[in-house]
């Protein structure tokens, strides 16, 4: 129960987190960086399959993956650029936040449903794998925007 506890407040936390950067970040010019780092910095947490406490069926990764991807369209509706002063920006939504909440939610209570019938370290390589699957999804999602937008922009038409 400790670490269901400690693991559902660690989420709540970084989700937390997520908001004060997502809206940090609007404040500055996007860049396809900014983009694409985010899941490569994540991707380094996929070294917890080394251990094999955490290793997952590989249906269990198609469910996870397929999950997160399912819930990162919430987030790429609400990711959207707009060019200011010949920069692009993510602009700022207040339904992102909601949104971020909500997911989480969901995922609490999946893991409180999973984790009366799958074992902590699964668990947990599952969750890995079904925020890694949402994360790839709307970076894809967002670069592909994004280089959209820049290619308006550098061939003059209206990024509009």
């Amino acid at each position: 129960m400790f670490w269901l506890i400690a693991s559902t407040l660690a989420a709540a936390f970084m989700a937390t987190a997520m908001i004060f950067v997502r809206l940090r970040a609007a404040r500055k010019p996007a860049s396809v960086k900014k983009i694409i780092l985010p899941p490569f910095f994540m991707s380094t947490g996929a070294l917890m399959f080394v251990f094999p406490v955490f290793r997952v069926e590989w249906t269990q990764v198609l469910e996870a993956v397929s999950i997160g991807a399912l819930f990162s369209i919430f987030l790429i509706r609400t990711s959207k650029f707009e060019v200011r002063d010949g920069d692009i920006y993510l602009k700022p939504s207040k339904s992102f936040i909601m949104i971020l909440f909500g997911l989480l939610a969901v995922r609490i209570i999946f893991k409180l449903i999973v984790g009366q019938h799958v074992s902590l370290g699964e668990t947990s390589g599952m969750f890995f794998l079904l925020a890694f699957g949402m994360i790839i999804t709307w970076r894809l999602a967002m670069l592909k925007q994004y280089l959209s937008l820049e290619k308006k922009m550098q061939t003059g038409k209206d990024p509009a």
